[in-house]
C-alpha cells in the first residue's frame, strides 16, 4: 500500500490511466457512433469491396458532382428510396453528404434498414475533394 501514497506514483498512474483512456478512444468513438470513412478509406469500400455509395445531398448539389457510382437520395423520403433501390444487403454502404454530419444522423436508420456494414465519410465531399479525387458530374 505504500506504493499508491507516494506522490511520485500517484502522478505515474494517472499518466497510465490518460493515456490508455487515450489509445482506447478511437475504438470508443467508432463503437458508439458508427464507422468514420477517410475518403481513402472510403475508395478502399468503393473499389474492392463494392460498396453502395448514397448521396444524401440536394439534388443540384449532386448534378454539380459526386462520387462515381453514387445514387442519390433523398433525406426526406430515405426509407422508402432505399426500399425502391433493391440494394443488396450484404454489400458495404457508405454514406455522403457535404460535410458528414447529415451522413451520421442516418447510419443507425441504415443499420436498421438491415445493410451489413454502414460508413460515412467523414469530412463529406469536401474531404472527398480536399484530397484531389474526381467528382462525376
Amino acid at each position: 500500500m505504500n506504493f499508491l501514497t507516494q506522490i511520485d506514483n500517484l502522478a505515474l498512474i494517472a499518466l497510465l490511466l490518460v493515456s490508455g483512456l487515450a489509445l482506447f478512444q478511437p475504438t470508443l468513438s467508432t463503437l458508439i457512433g458508427g464507422k468514420g470513412l477517410s475518403p481513402t478509406e472510403a475508395t478502399i469500400w468503393i473499389n474492392r469491396r463494392k460498396a453502395h455509395v448514397l448521396d444524401l445531398r440536394s439534388e443540384e448539389a449532386f448534378k454539380t458532382g459526386h462520387l462515381p457510382g453514387a445514387k442519390l437520395v433523398n433525406a426526406a423520403d430515405f426509407t422508402a428510396v432505399i426500399g425502391k433501390l433493391r440494394l443488396d444487403r450484404k454489400q458495404p454502404v457508405v454514406l455522403v453528404c457535404d460535410t458528414g454530419a447529415q451522413s451520421r444522423k442516418f447510419m443507425t436508420e441504415t443499420q436498421k434498414l438491415g445493410f451489413a456494414e454502414v460508413g460515412v465519410l467523414d469530412g463529406g465531399v469536401q474531404a472527398w475533394t480536399a484530397s484531389a479525387l474526381p467528382l462525376v458530374k
